[in-house]
């Protein structure tokens, strides 16, 4: 019996259309191997056969390289207020990657204040992770190899052709089997609050050298709650549904998931894990980018991020108030990227927090023995 693919990825490759995947697992063989004769297979850190054909070839789904950008008012004439970017701040520059670019090329190669950068987003896990490239020495280049491990993309850099887990930023396969990368806070949020923020921010442009339906979601439906993730064969953990969008937070050996349902009503929220005091600010009315096939018609969603509450050695209390977020201590008001817009504060910056907002199946298939926040855990 065949199981269907519940999302269509047709528009992902040039001429690339998925059949329906069989529902027993392709482990890594001598075909493969012939295919990336690169790449040591004897070197692995997780079973060969947990990695799985997503359907496209190796780079199908192709990297940015050549990033171009344009200016938040030229990117308005074609980018709706309310669509979601992967919004990254680097040293005195801002930038913003819409999703509805990164849905169809998963990786951006780029260079921000002089800092080499993977900018990452896999559609399946709603993962935007941003990496830094320069590892021991040497600068990495990134591409799609087309496989997935528990339905997370598996990248590949090109210098050496080891495997790359993009949940965990963790060599998988390869010559550099068990080495990691270094990770930059980003945050998916609305384009508005981006260009809000940041007026002379620069936003990554259409001009990507490649012929993709922008603003088209080939994923229609795919976040819809009680939706099997695509290729997981893992079960899900029970406790939250698979496709539900949680904010997770980790703190060393502790993570910690904020589901958003529990974060509807709490555009704020002041909470500790283990000795650290954090506070999460969630916005609402972010478009998705994974439900209607035109994201500008999508449902509505919140972008949330995690701070450190502790300012210059000071303890800070958030609240919300007349649909602004301020510290009781100073009366400052905070924008969603953890900066001080207005008051005593004003111009410091909150401490972001590791984490990020993915599906609840994601976090949990990597991250098993995480907590959740108001489960009792």
């Amino acid at each position: 019996m065949k199981t269907r693919c519940p999302i269509n990825r047709w528009s992902l490759c040039i001429g690339l259309i998925l059949a329906t995947a069989a529902t027993s697992a392709d482990p890594i063989t001598g075909r493969l191997q012939s295919q990336w004769p690169n790449t040591d297979f004897s070197r692995h850190s997780v079973a060969l056969a947990e990695i799985r054909s997503g359907g496209p070839p190796k780079d199908g789904i192709p990297a940015i390289d050549e990033p171009r950008f344009v200016s938040s008012d030229e990117a308005a004439g074609w980018l709706q207020p309310e669509e979601p970017v992967i919004a990254l701040n680097l040293g005195d520059q801002a930038r913003a990657y819409p999703l509805q670019i990164l849905i169809y090329h998963e990786i951006v190669n780029d260079t921000v204040a002089g800092t080499p950068v993977s900018v990452t987003f896999c559609p399946l896990c709603n993962a935007a992770i941003v990496y830094m490239r320069r590892h021991d020495g040497r600068v990495l280049d990134f591409g799609t190899t087309g496989s997935l491990r528990k339905s997370d993309m598996v990248m590949y850099d090109r210098q050496t052709e080891s495997w790359w887990q993009q949940f965990l930023g963790e060599a998988i396969v390869g010559e550099l089997t068990g080495s990691r990368l270094d990770q930059f806070p980003s945050r998916i949020v609305a384009f508005t609050d981006f260009r809000r923020s940041f007026p002379d921010g620069l936003v990554l442009s259409r001009d990507t050298g490649h012929q993709r339906p922008y603003g088209r979601n080939p994923y229609r439906g795919y976040d819809t709650i009680g939706q099997h993730p695509f290729l997981l064969d893992d079960p899900t953990d029970p406790r939250l549904p698979a496709m539900e969008r949680v904010l997770g937070v980790r703190l060393g050996e502790s993570v910690r998931l904020y589901p958003f349902p529990v974060l509807q009503d709490k555009p704020v929220l002041n909470d500790r894990i283990g000795k650290t005091p954090v506070v999460i600010f969630t916005r609402f009315g972010m478009l998705s980018a994974l439900d209607a096939s035109r994201i500008r018609d999508a449902r509505r969603v919140p972008a949330a991020a995690a701070y450190s509450r502790v300012v210059d050695g000071r303890l800070l209390t958030f609240v919300a108030r007349r649909d602004r977020v301020v510290d009781e201590e100073t009366g400052s008001v905070w924008d969603v990227f953890g900066r001080a817009a207005e008051g005593p504060l004003s111009g410091r910056h909150l401490e972001p927090v590791q984490g990020g907002v993915h599906f609840a199946f994601a976090w949990l298939a990597f991250e098993p023995r995480a907590e959740i926040h108001g489960s009792g855990d």
